[in-house]
């Protein structure tokens, strides 16, 4: 019996019992959706960070008041807060006259969440923060309309605000956005320029924002302290001498700091490897068991294949045996059981792809962008068709051990 006749055959078998295939199909399904709607939000995260690291250049590190390692638990937290003191602009000054191998550094302040205002517009829930303008080359701010902040307006602490589109939408429609002003605290601020849109993350908007000048958010808004804190952001002069730059700026913070030699560091340097390995070490193992809970679903898939195809050798014993008096071989028989139970479990396996692909999408819309790469349909469909396949072995070797005359006499 060749290829087509026994395709000809399962295909057949299965819309004969057109229900029951599908009740069959829907641990495979399920298996195979929840799978690979996991591993897409898994690799869309991966993706995530990895876009953010590489829009910040690989070659760029943040020096700040804590490390990864300051939160391993409550006793290191506290420890830390009692060591480590508040970055200040003396530090990042100490660093840009004394280092040989910094390309650029600028300071940054932590933002807290203020209502802006123009006229009788208000938004709330924005974003307000500080930056340095050499910031804008270090993180390679993307402008839309308009420019970022020059040094005179930073020194001179100049009432100039730089936006997200989420801002310039709501509080002006009309697209005049470009120099009108914005009020927070009852502080009216220029508008200078708005970023390219960035989207959300975890259903987290990315583009409701304000940024000031650093010395202007300074003296607006208390001080750097609390929520308001400082940290650098630092670009090395190539990538060869990063891990260079990095000891010497670390070098220099100890030296400013007057550290001991065996003295632990009173500050952190967060670097892109560190962000991988933290997001490896965080979501290493657990992707192992968030991956391995939808695979019971697979298993219990091919337990539902294995269990309706012993069901349908029974059914089928009178067939079986009228095949076999007619010439039918052992292996032919297999083959077309094996065939069936294959065809079940790729079918389901593709439905599942497919209801993957459309959650995806619906994630991808709300909270973030998911990938399911090319190699991961590979392997979900061959392991749907080896899962079919393992399922159907039994019942196949089962039919094709039928007597023949036994079967015949089956009723």
């Amino acid at each position: 019996m060749n290829l087509s006749e026994t395709l000809r055959l399962a295909f057949a078998a299965i819309w004969a019992h057109k229900l029951r295939s599908f009740l069959t199909l829907l641990g495979m399904i399920i298996g195979v959706a929840a799978f690979m709607i996991v591993l897409s939000v898994l690799q869309g995260f991966n993706a995530y960070i990895d876009e953010k690291i590489a829009g910040i250049g690989s070659n760029s590190f943040t020096i700040q008041r804590f490390n990864f390692s300051d939160f391993k638990d409550t006793d290191s937290i506290a420890e830390a807060q009692r060591r480590n003191k508040e970055l200040t602009f003396e530090d990042v000054e100490y660093i840009r006259n004394r280092s040989v191998l910094v390309d650029k550094i600028g300071a940054k302040a932590g933002g807290s969440r203020r209502t802006i205002k123009v006229g009788n517009i208000s938004m709330d829930d924005v974003i307000v923060d500080g930056a340095e303008p050499v910031i804008g080359e270090i993180e390679k701010v993307d402008v839309l309309e308009g420019r970022y902040f020059t040094t005179a307006e930073n020194n001179n602490s100049m009432r100039v605000a730089f936006i997200g589109t989420d801002v310039r939408d709501k509080l002006f429609p009309r697209g005049d956005a470009i120099g009108s002003e914005i009020d927070i605290r009852g502080i009216p601020y220029r508008v200078i320029g708005v970023r390219v849109a960035k989207g959300t993350v975890f259903g987290q908007p990315q583009d409701a924002f304000v940024q000031l000048p650093i010395k202007t958010f300074g003296s607006n808004f208390g001080g750097f302290r609390g929520n308001r804190y400082l940290y650098f952001v630092a670009t090395a002069r190539s990538d060869k001498l990063f891990a260079d730059t990095v000891d010497e700026v670390r070098t220099i913070m100890r030296q400013h700091r007057k550290l001991e030699p065996g003295e632990k560091d009173t500050f952190g340097i967060v670097t892109p490897d560190a962000i991988s390995g933290l997001r490896d070490s965080i979501f290493g193992t657990t992707s192992i068991v968030i991956l391995a809970v939808p695979s019971i679903a697979l298993i219990v898939g091919a337990i539902v294949i294995m269990n309706i195809m012993l069901v349908a050798v029974t059914e089928r014993t009178k067939e079986i045996g009228i095949r076999k008096s007619l010439g039918a071989r052992q292996a032919d028989i297999l083959k077309q059981f094996l065939f069936e139970s294959a065809t079940l479990s790729l079918i389901g396996g593709v439905i599942g792809l497919g209801i993957a692909k459309l959650v995806g999408y619906a994630i991808s819309a709300a909270f973030i962008q998911t990938r399911i790469p090319i190699w991961a349909v590979i392997v979900a469909i061959g392991v749907s068709g080896g899962v079919g396949i393992v399922a159907g072995l039994f019942p196949a070797w089962k039919a094709a051990r039928l007597d023949p005359i036994e079967a015949l006499r089956a009723d």
